[in-house]
């Protein structure tokens, strides 16, 4: 429960710890940023991963903080903590479905201490953040010694814990272009704060009426190597309709287009019962909200 050695590096700001990410990576090191550490530290512990130098960010101050713009766009800094978006006053109801989301990370000493972006870095396929963020069409801003790029969420993550960062690039904020006000996440875990087995995310397009469904997005965790979006299901979502039928159909949709690998958690049938569960239930409470 010891991670290997280690150098030790704290960042005093953007521009140095880019810098200093690069010339580590250029000297064929293979440096790790560490913000809220609960899932690397975690990792090292057990040796999964043994990073030789680490980069420590949290006095970056600049990159903390939530705030919304005039035009109703969210951006969220990657140092802001999971309880930080919990327990954020301004959301509003468009971006309800971030606050509710946080009840699902871990549990609250977890929640003071993650972060944001790092959980998005990490790129868990069960990560809360990922979901939400390829089902909102979050834009994740990063900056590098080359300057700063915008990637949109669907081509951010390629894998198991494998993102389109650069060895000398942080990502530095989070964009949610557009509120939400029809979404809904949830998820099962064997014990309340554990990784999910499965994760469902939904965004629906409700009709002024409150109840016809005229269309709306899908998101799955635990189902594959990444989180991933589901346009079976979503042609369903785009029939419309209004009785329990639709959304029925649209749970029996998505556990028919997955083929969910299996582990100690579940085999893949385990996981498409879920899956087919868990997505109506997200759409009741989506419709609901």
């Amino acid at each position: 429960m010891k991670p290997a050695p280690f150098t030790y590096h704290r960042a005093r700001d953007l521009d140095g710890a880019t810098r200093l990410l690069a010339e580590l990576a250029d000297a064929g090191g293979e440096p790790k940023v560490v913000a809220g550490g609960q899932s690397l530290v975690a990792m090292m512990n057990f040796r999964l991963a043994r990073p030789d130098h680490l980069v420590d960010i949290t006095g970056l101050d600049g990159l903390r903080g939530i705030r919304t713009d005039v035009d109703g766009t969210l951006r969220i800094g990657a140092l802001a903590t999971h309880h930080e978006v919990e327990t954020a006053p301004d959301l509003g109801p468009g971006f309800a479905v971030l606050r509710d989301a946080m009840r699902w990370v871990g549990h609250l000493p977890i929640r003071t201490r993650g972060t944001v972006g790092g959980s998005l870095a990490h790129a868990d396929a069960t990560a809360e953040w990922c979901l939400l963020a390829l089902l909102l069409d979050a834009v994740l801003v990063v900056r590098g010694p080359g300057g700063v790029r915008r990637i949109d969420a669907r081509d951010f993550f390629h894998g198991y814990y494998t993102t389109a960062l650069e060895p000398d690039e942080l990502l530095t904020e989070v964009v949610f272009p557009r509120p939400a006000p029809h979404a809904a996440l949830t998820e099962y875990a064997q014990r309340h704060g554990d990784f999910a087995t499965v994760a469902a995310a939904v965004d629906l397009d409700v009709a002024p009426d409150g109840r016809t469904v005229r269309g709306g997005r899908v998101a799955l965790g635990g189902v594959a190597a990444l989180p991933v979006r589901v346009p079976e299901a979503e042609r369903v979502l785009a029939e419309g309709g209004t009785g329990p039928g639709l959304f029925e159909a649209c749970a029996s949709a998505a556990a028919s287009a997955i083929d969910p690998p299996g582990d100690a958690n579940g085999g893949t049938e385990y996981r498409r019962g879920l899956t087919r569960t868990l997505v109506r239930r997200a759409c009741e409470e989506a419709r609901a909200r």
